[in-house]
């Protein structure tokens, strides 16, 4: 295993790959069934690959996965041998107490005294107000000074410019996580926002390099194009390469559903080296982006501009949905995310009354009220 420092944290030495804890298996369709067995396997596999990073979050697995890590982590004795990430349920927090009273309850949850990475979960716009407003920084602060957290970060869901925003409204911040592949280079903070941390000395943690495992089960003509190429990898191997090829990501997370795949990771992430990456395999990277994105049913980039729609509809989700059912062939998958999100909480696009103000907004020119007709006749 290759291992990566954070600027700010120059003393500690953080596996390449993270065992990400949101995709664990179960032992049925209800997500809250984790299947403990499987589960600490992997738990095994990764310690015997040497991952020293654990990250997990208040509600994964419907609040079981922190539970699930407490017991795992006693049953294995590996408590110290592990950087223990979790998260704080920003959207939760409605006055400054609740802060201590989530933490308590995750130490409690962890069978632990103390978290080593503790981060504000799913940053945006307006939960980082919620953070100032409710006292979440100087809570941070207190924690660490009494050492019941080691250091302190965030997760990001949100725009370039609210990344922009609260790296540069949190001096203290020693690290962040943000959502890249090589299909999503310019989703939310993309590969700007990860250049734009490190010039800040803000270490970077990546999620979703396998975008949920799609990259993984890639259509035939990407295959086809990383077929072409010299060296044989799997899709999931250009994927991770893509990413820990950037110098300033400290460690790569992946929800691995058998010891199986974490082993097959963990091999990737003990032989690419940041900047390794050659011209030619590079070209091989782009054709396959190329690729995807010609296949997609709208041109969007989910730069947001179009929102908020004053009907509710969320137009950037909604074109998501349908363009990943139209690259990689998921129809059906992505048609019951739709029904059971969206659409069951009026904000699909069957809640489109075609005002138009979202048109002109729309740097891509796509007419939108049009096209989600088209997309709700797929996923609706």
């Amino acid at each position: 295993m290759l291992y990566r420092k954070f600027p700010k944290i120059p003393d500690l030495e953080i596996s390449a790959l993270g065992l990400g804890c949101m995709r664990l298996p179960t032992t049925g369709d209800d997500s809250a069934a984790i299947d403990e067995a499987g589960a600490t396997a992997i738990l095994g596999a990764a310690l015997d690959s040497g991952v020293n990073y654990v990250d997990t979050a208040w509600p994964y697995h419907k609040e079981q996965s922190e539970p699930w890590l407490g017991r795992a982590m006693r049953d294995l004795g590996c408590r110290d041998s592990l950087q223990l990430a979790t998260k704080a349920p920003t959207w939760l927090v409605k006055e400054s107490g609740d802060w201590e009273r989530f933490l308590s309850q995750q130490l409690e949850r962890l069978k632990t005294t103390r978290i080593d990475f503790y981060l504000l979960h799913a940053l945006n716009g307006a939960r980082w107000k919620t953070v100032l407003d409710t006292g979440g920084l100087e809570f941070l602060a207190r924690a660490r000074a009494d050492g019941r957290i080691g250091h302190a970060g965030f997760s990001f869901h949100d725009s370039l410019g609210v990344f922009k925003r609260i790296i540069d409204g949190w001096t203290d911040c020693e690290f962040c996580q943000v959502q890249y592949n090589y299909l999503d280079e310019g989703f939310q903070a993309g590969g700007e926002g990860i250049a734009y941390a490190a010039d800040r000395a803000v270490g970077v943690i990546v999620m979703e390099p396998l975008r949920g495992g799609i990259l993984a089960r890639v259509p035939d003509g990407v295959r086809s194009i990383f077929g072409g190429y010299r060296t044989p990898r799997m899709p999931a191997e250009w994927a991770l390469r893509h990413v820990l090829d950037r110098q300033e990501v400290v460690t790569v997370l992946s929800g691995m559903g058998n010891a199986g795949q974490l082993y097959e990771n963990a091999a990737v992430a003990s032989s690419a080296q940041p900047n390794s990456m050659t011209g030619p395999e590079r070209a091989v990277i782009d054709q396959a982006r190329d690729h995807l994105v010609s296949r997609m049913a709208a041109p969007c980039t989910a730069c947001g501009y179009c929102s908020p729609c004053p009907s509710g509809v969320n137009i950037v989700d909604t074109f998501g949905m349908w363009n990943e059912a139209a690259m990689f062939g998921t129809v059906d998958e992505n048609r019951r995310q739709y029904r059971s999100g969206l659409q069951a909480r009026g904000n699909g696009a069957q809640a489109c009354v075609e005002c138009g103000q979202c048109v002109p907004k729309c740097p891509q020119g796509i007419d939108i009220p049009a096209r989600l007709k088209e997309a709700h006749s797929t996923l609706g």
